[in-house]
């Protein structure tokens, strides 16, 4: 003999009122940032206004591609190699960041060999910015040694 089992394949009304309540909740906070009802704080360039942050130090970097997957970082104005980074190389977070950054120059057909700015502002962030896209990387996100990669570069 087999015993049949019914299964019941609504789901529980309290299991939808509470995510429901999360999308309603999530769509709250959006709206109460957007409308500038709260302060954006984890955005790092308003809070480098809010302090009055200035850069501390600044250097122009050009970053270059290897054939075999290596980059060479170079001082924009003098030419000098900085750094450079090997295709395996323990250090190879320049590598990906770069490759993100040079990503979005190729979609907007963008110079690739233009330079980048590397900035320590006085409130201790580590700035990537590409002047072409204006996109920026905060550097300190991604912890103290991935920092110190990039730091080594000015």
């Amino acid at each position: 003999m087999s015993s049949h089992v019914h299964q019941d394949p609504t789901v529980p009304r309290g299991a939808l009122l509470a995510a429901g309540g999360m999308v309603v909740l999530t769509l709250l906070a959006v709206a109460s940032v957007r409308l500038g009802f709260v302060s954006p704080a984890g955005d790092p360039a308003a809070v480098r206004v809010a302090e009055n942050a200035r850069p501390v130090a600044s250097r122009d970097l050009v970053f270059l591609d290897g054939a075999d997957g290596s980059v060479e970082v170079r001082d924009a104005a003098t030419g000098t190699v900085r750094v450079a980074v090997a295709a395996n190389s323990k250090i190879g977070f320049i590598r990906g960041v770069m490759r993100g950054l040079a990503r979005a120059r190729h979609l907007r057909g963008l110079d690739k060999a233009a330079p980048f700015r590397l900035t320590r502002w006085s409130n201790g962030n580590l700035t990537l910015l590409d002047p072409g896209t204006g996109q920026s990387v905060e550097l300190g996100s991604f912890g103290p040694t991935n920092r110190a990669a990039f730091e080594a570069l000015l």
